[in-house]
Parts: structure tokens; sequence; C-alpha cells
């Protein structure tokens, strides 16, 4: 894993949509190997970038913790 991406889950703080941003953005730069893309590639860098935040967002509120396992059982 690319060591500058934080993990979001289990924060002491909700996520925020900068966090998700910024993680999402280290992601394609680290697949596409651009730090910056050049204007021919821009589009399709901004997409990704978007369509990994979207699926982060997705897999965060899909999963399940400790606790909320545990409120389960006893509710």
């Amino acid at each position: 894993m690319c060591r500058s991406i934080k993990p979001l889950r289990n924060m002491d703080h909700p996520v925020t949509e900068q966090e998700i941003y910024e993680a999402a953005l280290q992601y394609v730069r680290k697949v596409s190997g651009y730090r910056k893309p050049s204007k021919a590639n821009e589009e399709a860098f901004n997409k990704a970038i978007e369509e990994v935040a979207e699926s982060t967002r997705k897999i965060l509120s899909n999963l399940k913790t400790v606790e909320s396992q545990r409120l389960k059982v006893e509710g």
C-alpha cells in the first residue's frame, strides 16, 4: 500500500470528503505513475480520482465495525 494513504476506517472522527479525495488522489498517482498528468491525460486522471473516491465512500459506508455488530447483537 502507498505509505501516504492512511486508513480511513475507525478514525477518531468522521471521515471528511477532503480525506477521501486525498486518498483517491494518492491511489491514482501511484497507479498511473503521474504526480500531475499531462493535458492529454488530465481528464482521465481526474475522472479516475472521482471514481476511486466514490468507491471509497461506498466501501466505508458498507463496512461493518465491531461496534455495529455489538449493537446488533445487544438490540
